[in-house]
C-alpha cells in the first residue's frame, strides 16, 4: 500500500515537473499588410500570455507567462508597423517583449494550434488606427475616355489565395502555392487593366495574411462587379491532375444570407445599391433571396466561360463547374469564382505553375472566359455597357466603324463576323478606338 502511494507521490512530481517546463519562443515572424502587421511567435506550447499598449511613445508590451527564447533566437528588427522589438526577463520566470511602433495600433492577439506546416504559434495583429482599411487599394488606372461622361469602368476583384504565414499547398520541390497564385494573379491583374472599361482591384498584393471574409468584404467595398479567387489544388495521391472552377452551393449560399440577416452591423449594408437599415425582416430577406440568386446565376455564367477556356490550355479535372461551400463565395451581391488552376501535388503540373509562360496562359483563359462574359452582360452604367451597338435598319459596318473610330477589320474581329453583313436587331460589340 505504501508503495503504490510513493509511485503515486512520484508521478504526481513528476507531472508538476512537466508542467513546470517553460515555454520556448523558437522563432518570430513578422507580416506586413496594407494596413496591419502580424507579428507571429512560433512557440513550444500554448501559454499563457497578456497584452497591453502604451503611449508617448506608442508600444505594444506582450508578458509570456514561464517563457523564454530558445538559445540563438532574439527580437528581430522592425517591420510595417514596429519599429524594432526588445526583451527582457520579468518575474524571474516570465518573458517580457516590447513592441516600439510607429503610430498608434489596435492590437488582437490570439493562440494558433499546430497544423501541418507549423506548430504552436502566438499570433499579435497590430492594426494601423490611423488608416482605414478601406483606403489600402488605391487605383490601378485611370478611365479611358468613354463614350458617356458617366460610364464607369467595370471593376474585377482579384484574390490570390492565402498568403504570409498560411503558404497554402506545398509541391514535391517545395512550390508555395501562395507564391505561384500571387504571381498569375499579378498577370491577370495586368491584363485585366489593359483591357478597355476594365480595372482590377487585387484583394491581395503582397506576402501577408487576410481572413476570409475580408476578402469578400473588400471586394463589396470596392464595388466589385465580379469576385475571382486564385488557387492550386492538392491530393495525397500525386496522380491528381487538372483545373477545377467552383461557385457557391446553395447551401453555402443561404447560411450567408442567414449570418448576414443575424448580423445587426450589416442592417447599413448595400445589397445590390439597396441599403437594408430601413426594411423589416421580412423585406430583407426577400431582397437578399433575390440578390443571392442573381448572383449564384451570373457566377455560374461566368465560371462556364473561364472553366471552358482552361480547357484549351491544358486539362481539367472537373468538366463541369463545381459546387462549394467556400466563404469568399458567399457574397450575397457579388458574382464570385474560385480557380483551382493545377494541382501542386502533381509534379508535373508544379513544373507548369512554377512557368512563366504557363502562368500566362492561365491568366489569359480567365481574361478570355471573363471577357466573353462580360461581352454578353455589361452591367449597365459601365464603358463595356456603352461599347455596344445594337443593329437597325439601314445600319452599314463601314457607317458604324467610321461612327466608333474603329477599322472594319477590328469590328470583324471583334465579333467573329466572316463577311460585313448585318442582321437586324443583333448586338454588335465595339472594340477599343484604333490609335
Amino acid at each position: 500500500m505504501a508503495r503504490g502511494r510513493c509511485i503515486t507521490w512520484v508521478l504526481m512530481l513528476l507531472a508538476g515537473t512537466c508542467l513546470a517546463e517553460p515555454v520556448e519562443v523558437q522563432g518570430i515572424r513578422l507580416w506586413e499588410a496594407p494596413d496591419n502587421t502580424r507579428v507571429v511567435l512560433d512557440i513550444s506550447g500554448p501559454v499563457t500570455h497578456e497584452l497591453f499598449t502604451l503611449k508617448s511613445p506608442d508600444r505594444v508590451v506582450v508578458d509570456l507567462r514561464n517563457s523564454r527564447f530558445k538559445k540563438g533566437v532574439s527580437a528581430e528588427a522592425g517591420q510595417g508597423l514596429v519599429r524594432s522589438m526588445r526583451s527582457g526577463v520579468r518575474n524571474g520566470d516570465d518573458l517580457r517583449m516590447v513592441l516600439d511602433l510607429k503610430g498608434a495600433v489596435r492590437p488582437r492577439s490570439f493562440l494558433l494550434k499546430p497544423n501541418g506546416e507549423y506548430g504552436h504559434r502566438l499570433v499579435i495583429d497590430l492594426f494601423d488606427t490611423a488608416t482605414p482599411a478601406a483606403q489600402a487599394s488605391q487605383p490601378v488606372k485611370a478611365v479611358r475616355e468613354a463614350p458617356k461622361a458617366t460610364s464607369r469602368e467595370l471593376v474585377v476583384a482579384i484574390d490570390a489565395g492565402h498568403g504570409g504565414e498560411d503558404p497554402g499547398a506545398r509541391g514535391r520541390n517545395g512550390t508555395r502555392e501562395k507564391d505561384v497564385v500571387l504571381q498569375i494573379a499579378r498577370k491577370l491583374e495586368a491584363m485585366v487593366n489593359r483591357e478597355p472599361g476594365m480595372r482590377a482591384v487585387m484583394i491581395r498584393d503582397g506576402d501577408y495574411f487576410l481572413r476570409l471574409r475580408d476578402r469578400m468584404k473588400k471586394a463589396r467595398e470596392q464595388r466589385a462587379d465580379l469576385f475571382v479567387s486564385i488557387h492550386a489544388d492538392a491530393f495525397r495521391d500525386h496522380r491528381a491532375h487538372g483545373s477545377s472552377v467552383y461557385v457557391v452551393s446553395q447551401r453555402g449560399a443561404s447560411s450567408e444570407m442567414a449570418r448576414m440577416l443575424a448580423d445587426q452591423e450589416n442592417a447599413a449594408d448595400l445589397v445590390g445599391g439597396v441599403s437594408l437599415n430601413d426594411k423589416d425582416d421580412l423585406l430583407k430577406s426577400v431582397l437578399l433571396d433575390l440578390s443571392q440568386a442573381a448572383s449564384i446565376e451570373a457566377s455560374t455564367s461566368v465560371a462556364d466561360n473561364v472553366l471552358r477556356e482552361l480547357k484549351r490550355v491544358g486539362r481539367v479535372h472537373k468538366t463541369r463547374v463545381q459546387q462549394a461551400g467556400f466563404v469568399v463565395l458567399k457574397s450575397p451581391d457579388v458574382p464570385s469564382i474560385l480557380v483551382e488552376t493545377a494541382f501542386i501535388s502533381n509534379p508535373e503540373e508544379e513544373k507548369q505553375l512554377r512557368s512563366d509562360r504557363h502562368q500566362q496562359k492561365l491568366a489569359q483563359a480567365m481574361l478570355n472566359g471573363i471577357r466573353a462574359y462580360f461581352q454578353e452582360n455589361p452591367p449597365l452604367g459601365t464603358v463595356m455597357a456603352a461599347r455596344r451597338h445594337i443593329i437597325q435598319r439601314g445600319d452599314t459596318l463601314s457607317e458604324l466603324a467610321k461612327r466608333y473610330d474603329v477599322s472594319m477589320q477590328r469590328l470583324r474581329v471583334a465579333n467573329g463576323l466572316t463577311n460585313d453583313r448585318l442582321r437586324i436587331g443583333a448586338v454588335l460589340q465595339i472594340p477599343a478606338e484604333d490609335s
